[in-house]
């Protein structure tokens, strides 16, 4: 602990802080962390091993940096050898608490309090069935699983052995959303009657994201209804207080198809394409030049050495292929429509066609209605014609991901899932809705959602 300390001062973080979370090279992500210096300190640490030291594995870790008597990360396990030794290094883990693949971790007793999941998508049903046999409690990164079945199983299996079980759905810790929730609860609106809302992917994100990246392939990994937008499923379910019954879904891929592809294209980018300087998408240009979204690279830490590196990804890797020859299949455009217990409606639209990103709410009850855009929002009563504004200074999430963590570490060390906003029992719901938006889309039926 005392190695954490001196790290974090190294870092200059305070309580609060705009942290910067570096994948060990040039791109970095801010995010806003809260002050949580009030909270209740448990009687110990809790312990937690990590699977998975990516994008969500530090930002959950992370927060045993800064409140190491909260939190005590003691064990990793990261197939990729260099996120795994500047993880180890971060947290000062014991050698034999090193894995190279989650299995590992589960060869030996439980030696932890808790197991953090933030392997890929497809990954999460095998270490949280293992975790949850061993008798841990869990953090469980979105989506539960991208199997139905699966997700049932998993429930089953946290019910049985009573374990506290937090699925990462933040959104719900953002202040935004939280503050939005209370305007509907509070009879603000008069009667809820129904709900917009609005997911711009932006366009790079998801050529990088579901047409390059690890998702590019619903089959092997996760549809992008839950891929992406199981936050969202969530959301409506969380601000609407009832389950939906029916769902319907439409939309597809239309544009990074090979139908769209440009006479002449190469396979991959950097092998003279003759529409490379009007090209949106070209590969070398976004990585290589503009230097965007290349923390998947995982490049060496001295900087002169970053575009040797760059280029050999472009050469052999599917972030340097032409977007229109690629093996995926993930919708492009989606559109959803859902009906709740008391007959709210709720519609939910997620588009990759545009130069923004973030989320867009519109809610609308029989005394007022309120349009938001995740950092701010507008109340407006009909009965007085008064309106009122609501805005944050930090990121979308709002601290959302610490404050998670927080009431997470408050369950398992009071052993009480009554503390959570996000337990596997909320958060299955929303899956089963997202499950049931993909059967509509394929099938064009009006599907039913039942637990």
């Amino acid at each position: 602990m005392k190695n954490r300390r001196a790290a974090l001062k190294v870092l200059g973080l305070g309580a609060t802080s705009l942290f910067t979370y570096p994948y060990g090279n040039k791109d970095k992500f801010n995010i806003y962390h809260p002050d949580l210096t009030d909270l209740k300190k448990p009687k110990k640490a809790v312990t937690a091993i990590v699977l998975g030291a990516g994008n969500r594995g530090n930002t959950y870790g992370g927060y045993a940096l800064n409140y190491p008597d909260h939190l005590d990360i003691i064990g990793v396990a990261e197939p990729i050898d260099i996120r795994r030794e500047r993880f180890f290094e971060k947290h000062n883990i014991e050698t034999k608490n090193q894995f190279t693949t989650w299995e590992h971790v589960f060869d030996r007793p439980k030696f932890a309090d808790a197991i953090i999941i933030t392997t890929p998508d497809d990954l999460h049903y095998g270490p949280c069935m293992a975790a949850l046999a061993q008798g841990y409690d869990i953090l469980l990164e979105k989506p539960i699983s991208p199997s139905e079945k699966e997700c049932r199983d998993i429930l089953a299996l946290a019910k049985k052995g009573g374990n506290i079980v937090a699925v990462c759905h933040v959104l719900r810790y953002a202040p935004y959303f939280v503050a939005l929730r209370k305007k509907i609860q509070d009879g603000s609106i008069g009667e809820l009657i129904s709900i917009q809302h609005f997911e711009p992917i932006e366009h790079l994100h998801m050529a990088h994201s579901f047409v390059r990246g690890n998702w590019h392939n619903s089959k092997e990994t996760t549809p992008i209804i839950l891929a992406k937008s199981c936050h969202d499923l969530d959301m409506l379910r969380w601000l609407v207080g009832q389950p939906c019954e029916k769902i319907s879904a439409f939309g597809g891929l239309k544009w990074f198809t090979e139908k769209n592809k440009p006479e002449g294209a190469p396979l991959r980018c950097i092998d003279g394409c003759p529409i490379e300087n009007e090209c949106p998408y070209n590969s070398k240009k976004i990585y290589y030049e503009n230097r965007q979204r290349t923390y998947v690279f995982d490049l060496p830490l001295a900087k002169e050495k970053h575009g040797d590196a760059i280029m050999e990804y472009l050469r052999t890797t599917n972030y340097g292929k032409c977007v229109y020859q690629m093996d995926n299949d993930q919708a492009d455009h989606y559109v959803t429509a859902m009906e709740f217990k008391t007959g709210i409606t709720a519609s939910f639209s997620m588009e990759a066609f545009t130069s923004y990103h973030g989320r867009k709410t519109r809610v609308m009850g029989s005394h007022g209605d309120i349009v938001g855009d995740m950092s701010s929002f507008t109340y407006t009563d009909f009965r007085t014609g008064k309106s009122e504004e609501w805005s944050m200074t930090t990121d979308g999430h709002g601290g959302g991901d610490w404050k998670l963590v927080a009431d997470w570490i408050q369950a398992v060390s009071q052993k009480d899932a009554r503390l959570l906003s996000s337990t596997i029992d909320d958060s299955i719901e929303s899956h089963l809705m997202g499950f049931m938006a993909e059967k509509s889309r394929l099938n064009n039926v009006v599907a039913e959602v039942s637990l």
